[in-house]
């Protein structure tokens, strides 16, 4: 049992729900822990294949509770992050499944960097995405100086981080920053119909696919032709793979099992 999230899994699908509206789910130590708990659940068990991440309420998550950390000689930041945000954002990124994050509301700070470390995000139109840290003279953490300038250039990303400018829905899906934005009453079924999909998909390819993509960003091409051959031997080998060819022969929709 949880005191700041909620977790359950059906049909092969995990959902996390970070659960403290009445703060707009605002990270204080608890719910730092028990998210990490969570993702190692969901990274251990086999019959978990797709993991999405959303907020209670309004919000998807606004951040780090800044009641928790008031200016004090006695509190590290720096030990505070790599404490709780780090682990988060490895924990994602490191999960050898898809993560679907499903962008309920506003996504600030920290809360925004949980939100573009997730593989995928569908957004209710309503929605948006916030570098707040420099309103507080901080700077950016949990992997949003990674994640900013990949996926929006280094001119926006330097915008984004010292003006705290709000991002728009609309605007963070023209410039690809998620993947897809639809009306507040139909985010559910947007997200259900994508996390279905994923939950039927052979888990073992997808996980080494976002090994794969995660490495390019510093290896060369050389490099990265030896890496595909390398996982392609692996996913060769898989039961995914013989279920996929055999389904192809019989001319039938395949029943991958993940492994």
């Amino acid at each position: 049992m949880y005191e700041h999230i909620l977790f359950s899994t059906t049909g092969g699908v995990a959902t996390l729900t970070l659960n403290r509206p009445e703060f707009f789910n605002a990270i204080n130590e608890k719910i730092g822990l028990e998210i990490q708990d969570a993702l190692k659940t969901v990274a251990k068990d086999i019959t978990i294949r797709v993991l999405v991440i959303t907020g209670s309420g309004k919000a998807f998550c606004s951040g780090q509770d800044l009641k928790e950390i008031s200016p004090s000689e006695n509190y590290s930041l720096g030990e505070a992050v790599k404490r709780k945000y780090i682990p988060i954002i490895k924990g994602i990124t490191g999960l050898e499944k898809p993560v679907i994050c499903r962008l309920n509301g506003i996504a600030a700070g920290a809360g925004c960097s949980i939100a573009l470390a997730c593989d995928l995000i569908v957004a209710s139109e309503n929605a948006s995405l916030c570098e707040v840290f420099i309103n507080i003279g901080l700077v950016l953490d949990s992997g949003a100086s990674f994640f900013l300038p990949r996926l929006a250039g280094t001119k926006k990303a330097f915008e984004y981080a010292t003006l705290a400018t709000k991002i728009s829905a609309k605007e963070a899906f023209e410039i690809g920053m998620i993947n897809k934005i639809v009306p507040e009453n139909e985010l559910d079924s947007a997200v259900n119909e994508l996390s279905v999909k994923y939950a039927k998909a052979p888990t073992k390819a997808i996980g080494m696919i976002k090994k794969l993509l995660h490495q390019s960003f510093n290896s060369s091409l050389d490099e990265m032709l030896e890496k595909e051959a390398w996982y392609q031997e692996i996913a060769g080998r898989s039961q995914d793979y013989k279920e996929g060819v055999k389904a192809f022969i019989e001319k039938r929709k395949p029943a991958f099992g993940g492994f």
